[in-house]
C-alpha cells in the first residue's frame, strides 16, 4: 500500500475546517502540521484535527516532514505563502483567489513549475455532481452552438461576517462579493463558455460597511461570441437563496441551482425525458453550508496528481482565469469602459 500523502493545512478561519475534515477522511492522507499567527488558533485546530500547532509557516516548512501545503490565510497571503511553500519543495494547494493581482499569480504559477512541485486551485464546484454532468453533455456537444450563460450569486454576508477579521472586504486583502464569494461561479461560467474577448461591469457597495463592493454585474463576451452574465450579492434578505448557473445552447438548456450550484433544476436536450427523470431522481440535498460537498474531492485529486505524476485538475492557469475577469471587473470601475483581454495591470 502507497504510504500516505503528508498534508499541512495554513490558516485555522473560517474555511480551513473544510480542508482538515477533506484530509482526515481520506484513507491515502495524513494532517500532520496546522498554522494560524494565533497561537490560540492553532492549538485549538490542531487538538482538534491531531495535528501540531505553528504559529509560524516559514518554521513549519523547515522543520516537518509535509509533502502538501494548502492555504486558507486571507487572500493577499495565498501567493506568498503559497510561493514559500513551492521553494520548499512542497506541493501547494490554494484557496480562492490563488492572489489579489495576476502579476503574483504568474509568480505562483511559475514558482511552483521551477522547483518541480504540484498546484491546484480550490475551485470545488467543479466536482459538483450537478456540475459534473452538464460537463459531460458539454464534452459530448449535446448543447450545439453555445449561446449565453448566467452566473448568480444571492447570499447574505451581513455586518458580523466582515467583522469577524480586519480584512474581510479590504482592497488590498480580500475584495468584495466577486472576489471572496461569486468567483467560484464565475470560474464555472468560462470554464464552460471558454475563452474571453472582452468584460465591462459595474460594482457597488449598497449595504455593508466594508470598502470593497457588496453587489457586483458585468457582461463577458466570450471569443465564441456567446455572452456570459454575472450577477453577484452578499445583500440578500435575510439569508442565502442560490448560487446557480444558466448554461444555453441552440439544443440544449442546463440551469444548475440550489445554494450552490448542486442541484439540477432544467435538463433539456432532444429525447431526454428518461434521462432527465433519472437525475431528479438521484439529486443531492442542499449541502449544510454553501462551501458544498466538493473539498474532499479535489484534495483527492491532488493525492492522484502526486502520485500518477500529472497536473491536478485545477492547475494555477485555470484558477487565473476566473481572477483575471473579476480583476477586469473592478477595472472597469476606473476607466468606465470594457476591457479587452488579455487583461494589462498597470
Amino acid at each position: 500500500m502507497d504510504k500516505k500523502v503528508r498534508f499541512a493545512v495554513v490558516g485555522c478561519g473560517r474555511i480551513a475546517p473544510k480542508h482538515a475534515e477533506s484530509i482526515v477522511a481520506l484513507p491515502e492522507a495524513e494532517l500532520v502540521a496546522v498554522c494560524d499567527i494565533i497561537p490560540e488558533k492553532a492549538q485549538a485546530f490542531a487538538d482538534k484535527y491531531g495535528a501540531k500547532p505553528y504559529t509560524s509557516y516559514e518554521e513549519m516548512l523547515a522543520k516537518e516532514d509535509i509533502e502538501v501545503v494548502t492555504i486558507a490565510t486571507s487572500s493577499d497571503l495565498h501567493a506568498p505563502i503559497g510561493i514559500a511553500a513551492a521553494k520548499s519543495g512542497k506541493h501547494v494547494m490554494v484557496e480562492k483567489p490563488m492572489a489579489m493581482t495576476l502579476k503574483s499569480a504568474d509568480e505562483l504559477i511559475k514558482t511552483c513549475k521551477d522547483n518541480g512541485v504540484k498546484l491546484e486551485v480550490i475551485h470545488q464546484n467543479r466536482f459538483n455532481k450537478s456540475v459534473k454532468l452538464m460537463r459531460k453533455a458539454l464534452e459530448e456537444g449535446r448543447f450545439g452552438k453555445m449561446t449565453h450563460g448566467q452566473a448568480t450569486v444571492r447570499w447574505n454576508r451581513d455586518d458580523n461576517y466582515y467583522a469577524q477579521a480586519s480584512w474581510r472586504g479590504t482592497k488590498l486583502q480580500d475584495g468584495g462579493v466577486l472576489m471572496n464569494q461569486s468567483i467560484h461561479n464565475i470560474d464555472l461560467l468560462q470554464w464552460t463558455f471558454g475563452p474571453v474577448e472582452s468584460v465591462f461591469g459595474y460594482t457597488t457597495t449598497a449595504m455593508r460597511k466594508i470598502e470593497m463592493e457588496d453587489v457586483g454585474g458585468a457582461v463577458i463576451k466570450f471569443k465564441s461570441g456567446a455572452i456570459g452574465l454575472i450577477e453577484a450579492a452578499s445583500t440578500i434578505y435575510p439569508k442565502n437563496i442560490e448560487e446557480t448557473l444558466n448554461v444555453f445552447g441552440s439544443t440544449g438548456s442546463v440551469i444548475i441551482g440550489g445554494i450552490a450550484v448542486n442541484r439540477i433544476e432544467a435538463w433539456e436536450f432532444p429525447k431526454s425525458e428518461e434521462e432527465k427523470k433519472q437525475i431528479f431522481a438521484s439529486q443531492e440535498s442542499d449541502p449544510p453550508t454553501v462551501y458544498g460537498f466538493g473539498h474532499r474531492e479535489v484534495i483527492s485529486d491532488m493525492i492522484q496528481a502526486i502520485r500518477e505524476d500529472r497536473t491536478p485538475a485545477i492547475p494555477g492557469e485555470e484558477g487565473r482565469k476566473a481572477l483575471e475577469i473579476i480583476l477586469a471587473i473592478y477595472k472597469c470601475q476606473e476607466t468606465k469602459e470594457p476591457v479587452v483581454f488579455p487583461l494589462v495591470e498597470e
